[in-house]
């Protein structure tokens, strides 16, 4: 396991994967990981997730999220709204959870891409059609996460983002 404080900092978007299958006890431990995020209320944590291999369903997926086609795994996040605590703002029990997911592909020595699907109303439904989501106005795509081997050139690494003209005190 990677040093915490290390994981943060190397993470970045991984646009491009080996062609190599991700082991389902990595996707096991990434999916345990975002349902470990902090949620607006215990109890009340409105995530559910879809694992896409299928080829074919992450062509589909691609016409709409082109950055879904080549990975060799996506994981739908999809907010169940009958189970948020805060039916409003269940965007950030979803952000928390995907946020989880990402760091822990780093510290599993994967790379991942947050592909945002809401809120466009749109896009959300043209994606819940493809994964045969049940039409349910309590059903919300939130985003694709994609995940695999880093290919050459994309791995995760630090770069210093750090910017002191972007921190305020008491005041603006």
């Amino acid at each position: 396991m990677a040093d915490f404080e290390e994981i943060i900092k190397i993470r970045r978007s991984i646009r491009e994967y080996e062609d190599k299958e991700v082991e389902d006890e990595k996707i096991e431990k990434i999916l345990r990981a975002g349902m470990q995020a902090p949620g607006s209320r215990l109890g009340a944590e409105p995530w559910e997730f879809l694992i896409i291999k299928n080829k074919e369903v992450l062509t589909k997926i691609g016409e709409i999220k082109p950055r879904v086609t080549n990975a060799p795994v996506a994981i739908l996040l999809i907010a169940n709204i009958e189970r948020a605590f805060y039916k409003t703002v269940w965007q950030q029990d979803m952000s928390a959870a995907a946020e989880n997911m990402l760091l822990e592909a780093v510290n599993l020595g994967l790379g991942g891409l947050w592909n945002g699907v809401a809120p466009d109303e749109e896009r959300m439904g043209k994606i819940a059609d493809i994964v045969g989501l049940p039409k349910d106005d309590n059903l919300k795509p939130f985003c694709i996460i994609t995940l695999g081997y880093p290919a050459e050139g994309w791995e995760n690494k630090f770069m210093d983002k750090f910017d002191e003209s972007r921190i305020h005190y008491e005041t603006y």
